[in-house]
């Protein structure tokens, strides 16, 4: 495709610079000079911290044929086409380089504070158990198939070449239908635009980013913007009303309600929770040593299910995923209810380390305040003995965070543990420092019942070695990630690995070596 053609297709308002070599084949879509080959359109991107303009020159000289960006400039030797957001255009060119693959399937995009991954997880089991080709992006991995493809280190929705990239595998492998996780960073920097969603699926919006959106208000409009994304009028007139799934019991669902009134085309809305109104509730629910049961209720009848998943709060995961299937892919209840005992959870979720010791130990994602609330309550309810707590606060994130976590861990936990989170180039000391004192301050007695610990690896360790018989231990805030930041630098790291290492250490039997970090050095 030729870099005319590709312009031709977009919806985006530019000023073209483009003359003799606009017909030139466009071999790739990138945002990254550092990599970007011969042949390549090069997106200018703008962020915090950095400006992709200023590297322009860099990625005409390794051979870019384009340049996109946002700011005014002349005199380049490749077509310079200049855009109103860079970051929607790199969406669209990406989108059309691949040949739109998201009109070629029923796509259903999941957002929220909590449970994303689970839900997306739980939606394409249901979907492939039912016998639908159904592909997956999540921020764990994308599943294409039988074939896992990794999208990175972190949690955070994949840049859109990637995305399109992996939708157009998709297509070519005859799915008809996907699942994408969008974050609320993926969703506000356009990297789901162009995915064109027909089923939009909200689990809850509690407090998390507001270093990045500001307030809970643009951090709500920012989750919005999916619901917005099933606008896209005429471009999959195939494809029945688009859809939204809200959680009635969340604080969210009026004030999105209020933002579906104001779109200018209809959708469907549908809705899940515990009360009156709701178009699918759970009823008579039951933790059990190995899982959850509790009556699936439409319409006043009810349908029993039966789940591997721990923690009530996967009641809300699965009711949104039932929802999704049902509402919006016509899949039977009594079909969609039977999958539900063969799911098998998402690594790093409420998942257990067992070497046999007398006491449980588990590794959970929890990192927002809500997220740890719910996984000590669930550790409450799962021993009659001692919760004890492992987890840190992400550098440069939301700061107001890390005193509510604190807080929230002195309130449901009996012994606290606070370590690193991925500090990245923030004082590490600073930010334990403030924790220690809003724990402390909230019935933390340092070496009784608070622990201050900077090396993760000997945080995990200690928590180990404190533990009793029938106790719990839980290490939370990093669960499937492979890495932890320490300045710029990422360090490989796998909590389930350390808290093997911790166990094998204090049985005195063969386990795997604690990663490292660089906290062991001080």
């Amino acid at each position: 495709m030729n870099l005319s053609t590709i312009l031709s297709t977009l919806a985006l308002e530019y000023s073209p610079s483009i003359s003799n070599t606009q017909n030139a084949d466009v071999k790739g879509i990138s945002h990254d000079s550092r990599t970007i080959q011969a042949g390549e359109v090069f997106i200018a991107l703008s962020g915090g911290s950095f400006d992709g303009h200023t590297h322009i020159d860099n990625a005409i000289s390794k051979g870019a044929i384009a340049v996109v960006g946002e700011k005014d400039r002349s005199g380049d030797t490749v077509p310079y086409i200049r855009v109103a957001n860079s970051r929607l255009a790199l969406a669209e060119l990406a989108a059309a380089f691949y040949g739109f693959p998201a009109r070629k399937m029923f796509v259903i995009g999941v957002t929220g504070t909590d449970g994303k991954t689970t839900t997306v997880s739980l939606i394409h089991h249901i979907l492939t158990s039912c016998g639908i080709k159904a592909g997956m992006v999540s921020t764990v991995n994308a599943r294409i198939g039988n074939e896992v493809v990794d999208t990175g280190f972190h949690v955070t929705t994949p840049e859109a070449p990637m995305i399109q990239h992996i939708l157009q595998k998709m297509v070519e492998a005859n799915l008809t239908h996907v699942v994408i996780e969008a974050t609320s960073h993926g969703l506000e920097q356009s990297r789901v635009a162009a995915c064109y969603f027909d089923l939009g699926v909200v689990t809850n919006i509690t407090h998390e980013h507001l270093d990045y959106h500001g307030d809970y208000d643009n951090y709500l409009r920012s989750k919005a913007k999916l619901l917005e994304g099933l606008l896209h009028g005429a471009i999959k007139t195939e494809v029945p009303t688009p859809t939204a799934i809200l959680n009635q019991d969340d604080i969210s669902y009026q004030p999105l309600q209020d933002i579906i009134s104001t779109f200018s085309q209809p959708i469907q809305t549908k809705v899940y929770g515990s009360g009156k109104g709701t178009h699918m509730s759970a009823a008579h629910i039951h933790n059990l040593p190995d899982g959850l049961a509790f009556d699936l209720v439409v319409q006043g009848k009810q349908y029993p299910v039966r789940s591997k998943l721990i923690g009530e709060y996967n009641v809300y995961n699965i009711l949104a995923a039932i929802s999704a299937v049902h509402f919006g892919c016509g899949i039977n209840l009594d079909t969609a209810v039977r999958t539900i005992d063969t799911f098998y959870g998402v690594p790093g979720r409420m998942e257990h380390i067992d070497l046999g010791q007398d006491f449980q130990a588990i590794v959970d994602f929890a990192h927002t305040p809500n997220a740890l609330k719910v996984a000590l309550e669930t550790s409450r309810n799962r021993t009659k003995n001692r919760v004890i707590a492992v987890f840190g606060s992400a550098g440069l994130r939301d700061k107001e965070k890390r005193r509510m976590m604190a807080a929230t861990s002195m309130k449901n936990a009996d012994i606290t543990v606070i370590t690193a989170e991925d500090p990245r180039t923030e004082n590490l000391d600073s930010i334990l420092s403030e924790m220690k004192e809003e724990a402390m301050e909230n019935g933390g007695i340092e070496g009784k019942n608070l622990f201050i610990i900077p090396d993760r690896g000997e945080a995990i360790k200690n928590a180990v070695f404190l533990a009793a018989s029938g106790d719990l231990v839980i290490a939370c805030g990093k669960g499937h990630e492979q890495s932890m930041c320490f300045g710029e630098t990422e360090y490989p790291w796998d909590d389930r690995i350390a808290l093997r290492s911790a166990l094998a250490s204090r049985m005195g039997v063969k386990g795997p070596r604690m990663p490292y970090l660089p906290t062991q050095d001080q």
